[in-house]
């Protein structure tokens, strides 16, 4: 027999629910639809409207085999109502048996209940595969109780393969029936905020009423939605938060110092920190100085100096007498971050290391006995992550466009340690409210200034019909001295078509700029096949590098003025606004050239436009987020976080506000409360908020 805790039902259907997130009854009960049919009326045939889901009666007329265009079944139904009251129903894939049945309730003129959308098709109105029932009059001649129209709207639950709707509705009737859905809102709370009841909101929202206002209730802005928003939000804010409580508990390095080390860095350094940097590097410093592991996001747009801010962080945690790692998700980033930092903390006496998968042997075995000994700071891939790894005394993690990390790795990293302090640095900017919910554990620090003399980068898109003009453009800029990316097309499903696509562009450019040096890079290089070319790229010995997304971050060669991106609608903003970052790094004017290919798709337009219209990365990822979704914007298989399933970030802003400060009221005077929403909304899961 099954737990109070796990759903009665046979092992193949319990293994579907998993595929959908339903482990336990309570998941079943917030499993909520994601539309409604409208069963609870019979429409005549005459009066159904072209291009809306309907329910009519109707008795068959004769069925049919048809062959052409294709083998299909075909019925013609009708219910007397006088003209316009025939329909045909059509099968493009269909059993035996539905021929037969079909036939016998023409002769025994039985009628059919029938659910689909009427179109006008080749033979007149019609609908394609509906749903249909056999209705069996009583003895009396009357409708027999299995035939009586529903009460409430039909929900239609999300579904996986093999989990048929009905299955899924009986299931969660069964659950509700079972389910404690005690409120834990206080009741004078919920009406000043227009709130129902939990127990009315989820009865409410499984079955509807006819009356309802269908149009608040597809948008989710029906009263009882709000209350699951609110409900859901308050479990991600309960969970983020109790865990950044917990995290406090614990016990972390104190890397209190003089200073020393970072004072002599800065004063070596050919440019001033920015009013912006110094903000964040001072907001670090004191975080580092505490008895608890420090969590913090650095954020900023493209080009705005955290590397050099993560230096002044290694720093203090090297003069403390710790090591720090520095980890990126990609080699030619990893590298590019070494050789900065290398050449910024070896004149202080700072051992900088280099730890990529690319190293093998005898190289690797020496790296890995300097790491377990002597290096101060480590930089490099998820080769850091590795068993064979051994920190000898891990102070502080930075981890460079953290969300492109899985959970399990970030984690990883910090269990090189003793509870490590933890930095991690992105260059996709966090629009607020999504930092509200999903970095809730987090404190955030934000560089909102660029250095002086960088130069703003102009972008211009033109159709791939003016490509001509686009290679006149790379030759004026070589023949002016100055440098050109020419990013590739992105082939996201495939990455031997992404390596082809750069292999036939760079042999297309090579062959039309005959007398330019064109370079090639891509991810399928070995590491130091990667670094030579770039290493060439910088010292000007190639004209025209060529590239897949590999240099999206991290590379900075400030005579590159122009950054072409061929099939510029294949990327998202994210992706575009990283790569236009990689010119505009010196004084001299940069233009970004965005080539497409028509047509385009309405997304694809929408983001070509955000990207034209503006350059400033946290009003872009603003847009982004509205465009995307919250999921798709952080990575939602890489986040960790549970999505939020029924809140929307950008019109619930204001529940959010309201989560947390309910969050903030609970922690401080109702663990118990706190225990119960949680168990309710996040079961076991709740660990998967912990990185």
């Amino acid at each position: 027999m099954p737990t109070a805790d796990e759903i009665d039902a046979p092992p193949a259907i319990r293994s579907r629910l998993r595929k959908l997130g339903i482990e336990r009854p309570d998941d079943l009960v917030l499993h909520l639809p994601l539309r409604y049919e409208d069963e609870t009326r019979v429409t005549p045939i005459a009066e159904a409207p072209v291009g809306w889901p309907v329910q009519v009666e109707a008795v068959v007329l004769d069925v049919a085999l048809r062959q052409a265009p294709r083998r299909q079944l075909v019925a013609r139904v009708s219910d007397a109502g006088g003209e316009g009251s025939t329909l045909f129903l059509r099968f493009l894939s269909f059993y035996g048996s539905q021929k037969s049945g079909l036939e016998a309730a023409r002769d025994a003129g039985r009628r059919l209940r029938i659910f689909g959308e009427i179109r006008d098709g080749f033979l007149g109105r019609e609908m394609v595969h509906p749903r249909y029932r056999f209705l069996s009059d009583d003895e009396n001649g009357g409708e027999s109780d299995v035939d009586a129209l529903p009460p409430s709207l039909t929900p239609v639950y999300p579904s996986t393969a093999g989990l048929a709707q009905g299955t899924l509705r009986r299931l969660i009737a069964r659950a509700l029936r079972a389910a404690d859905l005690a409120e834990l809102l206080a009741d004078g709370w919920r009406e000043q905020h227009a709130l129902p009841s939990l127990p009315a909101a989820v009865a409410f929202l499984h079955s509807p009423p006819p009356a309802v206002d269908e149009s608040a209730l597809q948008a989710r802005a029906h009263p009882a939605w709000r209350r699951i928003k609110f409900d859901e939000l308050l479990a991600q804010q309960l969970a983020l938060r109790r865990l950044s409580l917990a995290r406090r508990r614990q016990g972390a390095p104190v890397l209190a110092v003089a200073g020393e080390l970072a004072r002599r860095l800065q004063a070596a350094l050919p440019f001033a920190l920015t009013g912006a940097q110094r903000r964040v590097a001072a907001e670090i410093a004191t975080d580092l100085e505490q008895a608890h592991p420090m969590q913090r996001l650095l954020q900023g747009d493209v080009g705005c100096g955290k590397t050099i801010v993560a230096a002044l962080a290694a720093c203090q945690a090297i003069e403390a007498g710790y090591q720090t790692a520095f980890m990126a998700p990609t080699e030619i980033l990893a590298e590019q971050h070494y050789s900065k930092l290398r050449a910024w903390l070896e004149p202080l006496g700072i051992e900088v290391s280099w730890l990529a998968g690319s190293l093998g042997g005898k190289a690797r075995q020496a790296k890995r006995q300097q790491v377990a000994t002597s290096a101060q700071l480590v930089v490099g891939t998820h080769a850091l992550i590795q068993e064979s790894i051994d920190f000898a005394r891990l102070g502080l993690a930075i981890v460079d466009e953290q969300h492109r990390f899985g959970v399990v790795q970030r984690l990883e990293l910090r269990r090189k340690g003793v509870n490590p302090h933890q930095l991690m640095m992105s260059a996709t900017p966090i629009p607020r409210t999504l930092a509200m919910s999903y970095y809730a554990d987090l404190d955030v620090s934000v560089i909102d200034e660029l250095p002086p003399g960088r130069s703003p980068v102009k972008t211009r898109l033109f159709s791939d019909t003016r490509r001509a003009e686009v290679i006149a453009a790379v030759r004026a800029v070589v023949a002016g001295g100055r440098q050109a990316y020419w990013v590739c097309p992105l082939v996201e499903e495939s990455a031997k078509l992404e390596l082809q696509a750069a292999l036939d562009t760079w042999a297309a450019l090579t062959a039309e700029l005959s007398d330019l040096r064109v370079g090639l890079v891509h991810g399928r290089l070995k590491g130091d096949e990667k670094a030579s070319v770039m290493a060439a790229f910088v010292a000007g010995e190639i004209d025209v590098l060529v590239a897949t997304t590999v240099i999206e971050v991290g590379v900075d060669v400030a005579n590159a003025s122009l950054m072409v991106i061929e099939h510029a609608e294949r990327f998202g903003l994210s992706q575009l606004h990283q790569l236009r970052g990689r010119v505009g790094r010196g004084a001299e004017e940069s233009v970004c050239v965005l080539l497409y290919q028509q047509p385009l798709s309405r997304t694809a337009r929408a983001r070509l436009k955000i990207i034209f219209e503006h350059t400033d990365g946290f009003e872009i990822a603003r847009q982004d987020l509205r465009l995307r979704g919250p999921g798709e914007f952080i990575g939602s298989r890489q986040s960790g976080v549970p999505l939020l399933r029924y809140a929307d970030l950008e019109s619930d802003a204001d529940l959010v506000e309201l989560a947390q400060q309910m969050a903030v009221q609970w922690l401080r005077n109702d663990p118990e409360r706190v225990g119960r929403h949680l168990r309710r909304w996040f079961g076991q899961r709740e660990e998967l908020l912990r990185a």
